[in-house]
């Protein structure tokens, strides 16, 4: 993947940027039907919102050797990552995405470094990579963003049920000052977005799955001060180029 001059003033600018089409429907359609058979989604965890809807949540800190691994060490990925952040990166942990038709759950506004910074690298050099497994719109929840609001630096997070979430009151100072973008994504598109940048979604209250898988990366030159952080602090080794290219 290349990503342009206009990406990379994008992602500066507003904290986030979309490239649409980045992987091609036979591979999503691999990973769709992958979604159904895979262990870590059939073991995935619930995280339940304050209404008491309820998201599946499977994240790891390893590259797991399958078809989502293997995503994990795209160059299209990793070299969109390194190109936006302007230096070689290593794999901080990744997480398959679910919201079910009617029962997927919201999640509150939160900056990722929020509580990321806890698990203690010292700079916001971390970005995660989201794939559009399925079609995301507002309808069925897709992620909502505060352009702009990395900017603001990293805020204080507190619990929101069983979630962390951002200083309501300084989210809704800044929801008043900075647009809000609904970032509706067609399956295959790839969204990158900084650890700072304010994000939310809503509860999928349509009768479509939506389903994402999101990688985060942090900086080599980023590692935790004082404690393990997540993942292994090592070069990613890269792999083919395209989804189909992994076999079980």
């Amino acid at each position: 993947m290349i990503i342009s001059s206009d990406h990379k003033a994008a992602y500066d600018r507003d904290g986030f940027v979309v490239i649409e089409d980045a992987f091609a429907p036979d591979e999503i359609a691999m990973l769709q039907r992958q979604v159904d058979v895979d262990d870590r989604v059939k073991d995935a965890g619930i995280m339940a919102d304050k209404d008491g809807r309820a998201s599946k949540l499977s994240i790891s800190s390893e590259i797991n050797d399958d078809v989502w691994g293997h995503v994990t060490r795209m160059p299209r990925v990793v070299r969109g990552v390194e190109a936006l952040l302007g230096e070689e990166v290593y794999h901080w942990h990744s997480k398959i995405m679910i919201k079910e038709p009617r029962e997927g759950g919201a999640w509150e506004w939160h900056q990722d470094y929020g509580y990321w910074y806890h698990d203690d690298p010292p700079f916001p050099l971390l970005i995660s990579a989201m794939v559009a497994v399925t079609d995301a719109d507002a309808e069925n929840g897709c992620l909502k963003v505060l352009k702009g609001s990395h900017s603001c630096g990293r805020i204080e997070h507190g619990k929101a049920g069983h979630q962390a979430g951002a200083n309501p009151d300084r989210v809704a100072a800044l929801t008043e000052r900075l647009s809000t973008v609904d970032c509706e994504l067609k399956s295959g598109s790839l969204l990158f977005f900084h650890c700072n940048l304010l994000h939310c979604s809503s509860a999928n209250l349509s009768e479509r799955r939506r389903i994402s898988y999101i990688c985060c990366y942090n900086a080599m030159s980023n590692p935790p001060l004082t404690k393990v952080g997540h993942g292994t602090h090592e070069p990613i080794a890269l792999v083919e180029d395209a989804v189909t290219a992994w076999t079980a």
